[in-house]
Order: structure tokens, then C-alpha cells, then sequence
């Protein structure tokens, strides 16, 4: 009987018992769908990289059916909140024409009428956040939890692989959308001036039940942000680490790292790029990279751009700058201006300038 070789050593399997073993456990492996582990294990890469992770495709095992139900319940709402937030058109001219006419009483009602239901939907996105953040930290345990390996995990459960990155899809949509709408914060601040005027005056407010106090303040620290909801993923992945104290830093910061070379090298790796069905893959992987490039800056001690640093930031900054430049400038901005470990005096002058 022949020992089957492999193109990558898995391990010490030199040290298994049976030899049947060895052939049963190397062709499980290979079976298994996307490669990764081999690729990323692997020390001979003349071939080029031999992984597809499954972001179109990917269904649940038994296993994972769990999270993934949970997950899931949370994600069927994301698309209603982007919808929510891109037709969100605030009461702007409505607060102007009150702050103008202070004693007019029906501007005034005008106004506190008109942002009432905006506060409503603020709100909502408030709690879809803490909803996310909810579903976030369950996929951080099944993704990063003992016996597998981060990697291995990503290659047995490509389910929640993928809605790791649906989690970063939308979040980086949502921030881009968010920032680019001042009404929001007008709306807000003109909201909590107007209910504290109301209190002062023993005045009911209509609103008042909505939004507490409470709630009022923590939403005001939320939509402060630039980018409110990777700030919510950030804090929950650093809060995940510091709560799991034994495990590794190195299982959260890894599955990132591993996340964003999957992308990167399914971006600049025409065979792979080839199997995309649809069009919007391309931007999802794009997004998914950056996501876990900022997620890991935040998490990890020294950061994404040190040397020491899993991620080839040089190899991921490259493929976003190969791509349309108006499809990818949002995406450079967020590594500019949302990470945290960019100007450190660890990172390399030309990284610097790569995205200056």
C-alpha cells in the first residue's frame, strides 16, 4: 500500500498509528470544501493559492444550524435598515422655520411633529446595532472556540463564515450611508434641546416614551461616532476578547487575519474572481477585507499595519487601488481615518503613502 503524499504537510501525521488513518483523515481533509487550511499551511505556492470560501453559496451544516438560525433572524432585517437609512430625509427645513420663528406655536408643533417619527426610526437603527453586536460575539465563540484552529473553522463552517462577513457587509454600508447624511445628528440634537425645554416647562412630549432619557444618551454617544456601527463591532470584539480570557487573543485576531486573506487572494486571483455569479460579490469581498482589516487594528495589541502583522496590508491596499477608483474610495477612507494603528511609528513609510 502506498503512502498518499500531500503537496503540504498537515501536521505531524509522520506519528499517526495506522496508515489507513493517515489516508482517511488526508482525503477528509482535501474533501472539504475551499482548501483553505491547505493553502494557508502551505509553504509551496508555485501552484498559487488553491481556496474558494463559499460568500454566494454557503449553506449550514448540522453543526452550525444553531448560530446560524440565530444570526439569521438578526440579518433578514439588515437590507429594511439600509433601505430605512438611504431614504432617510430628516426635517431640516421644518427645524429651520421653528429656530427662525420661535414664538410661532404651529412651527413649532410642526417641527417636533415631523422629527418624532424620525427619532422612531433613529431608534430602531439604535437597537439594530445592539442586535448585531448580539450576533457578532455568537459567531466570535463558534468561530474561535477550542479544539479547532481559527482556520479550520472557517473552512468546516463556511456558513458563518459568510455571516461573519454579512455582518461587515452591512455594517461598512451603513456607516457610509450615515456619514454621508448630517440630518441625522440635526435631527437628534434638536430632538433632546426640544424635549429638555419640554421638561422645564412641565409640557408633555409626545415623544417622551419613545426615547427615554436613558436610551436618549446612549443613542447620542452612537450616532456621534463617524462610523457608529464598526465602533459597536470594534467594542464588542475587544469586549469578546477581554470576557474569554482563556482563549488566545490569537483565535479572534486569526479568524480576521484569515478572513482577510481569503478575500484578498479570492480578489487577485482571476480563477477564483471567475467564479463569482453575481457582480456584487466583488464589492462584498471588497468591504468584507476592510472590515476585518479595521476589526483586527482595533483588536490586536500592535495592530494590522506593524510588521509583525498577519494581514498583507500592502497586498490588500493594492487590490482595493486596482479596482474603479469610485467604487473603492469609501472603502480607502475607512483604512484612513478608521483605523487605529495607521500613523503609529511602526508602520511602514510606504503603507503610509499607499494610502495617502
Amino acid at each position: 500500500m502506498k503512502i498518499l503524499k500531500t503537496s503540504c504537510s498537515i501536521g505531524n501525521l509522520g506519528k499517526r498509528s495506522s496508515l489507513l488513518r493517515l489516508q482517511e483523515d488526508t482525503t477528509n481533509w482535501y474533501l472539504n470544501m475551499g482548501n483553505l487550511l491547505k493553502v494557508l499551511t502551505c509553504t509551496d505556492l508555485e501552484q498559487g493559492p488553491n481556496f474558494f470560501l463559499d460568500f454566494e453559496n454557503a449553506q449550514p451544516t448540522e453543526s452550525e444550524k444553531e448560530i446560524y438560525n440565530q444570526v439569521n433572524v438578526v440579518l433578514k432585517d439588515a437590507e429594511g435598515i439600509l433601505e430605512d437609512l438611504q431614504s432617510y430625509r430628516g426635517a431640516g427645513h421644518e427645524i429651520r422655520e421653528a429656530i427662525q420663528h420661535p414664538n410661532d406655536e404651529k412651527l413649532q408643533e410642526k417641527a417636533w411633529g415631523a422629527v418624532v417619527p424620525l427619532v422612531g426610526k433613529l431608534k430602531k437603527f439604535y437597537e439594530f446595532s445592539q442586535r448585531l453586536e448580539a450576533g457578532l460575539r455568537g459567531l466570535l465563540g463558534a468561530l474561535t472556540s477550542t479544539p479547532y484552529s481559527p482556520t479550520q473553522h472557517l473552512e468546516r463552517e463556511q456558513a458563518l463564515a459568510k455571516q461573519f462577513a454579512e455582518i461587515l457587509h452591512f455594517t461598512l454600508r451603513f456607516d457610509e450611508l450615515k456619514m454621508t447624511n448630517p440630518a441625522i445628528q440635526n435631527d437628534f440634537s434638536y430632538y433632546r434641546r426640544t424635549l429638555s425645554r419640554m421638561r422645564i416647562n412641565n409640557v408633555p412630549a409626545e415623544g417622551e416614551n419613545e426615547v427615554n432619557n436613558e436610551l436618549a444618551n446612549r443613542m447620542s454617544l452612537f450616532y456621534a461616532e463617524a462610523t457608529p456601527m464598526l465602533k459597536t463591532l470594534s467594542d464588542a470584539t475587544t469586549k469578546f476578547v477581554s470576557e474569554n480570557k482563556n482563549l488566545p487573543i490569537e483565535n479572534t485576531t486569526d479568524c480576521l487575519s484569515t478572513m482577510a486573506s481569503v478575500c484578498r487572494v479570492m480578489l487577485e486571483t482571476p480563477e477564483y474572481r471567475s467564479r463569482f455569479t453575481n457582480e456584487e460579490t466583488v464589492s462584498f469581498c471588497l468591504r468584507v477585507m476592510v472590515g476585518v482589516i479595521i476589526l483586527y487594528d482595533h483588536v490586536h495589541p500592535v495592530g494590522a499595519f506593524a510588521k509583525t502583522s498577519k494581514i498583507d496590508m500592502k497586498g490588500c491596499i493594492k487590490v482595493l487601488k486596482d479596482q474603479p477608483p469610485n467604487s473603492v474610495e469609501g472603502l480607502l477612507n475607512a483604512l484612513r481615518y478608521t483605523t487605529k494603528h495607521l500613523n503609529d511609528e511602526t508602520t511602514s513609510k510606504q503603507i503610509k503613502s499607499m494610502l495617502q
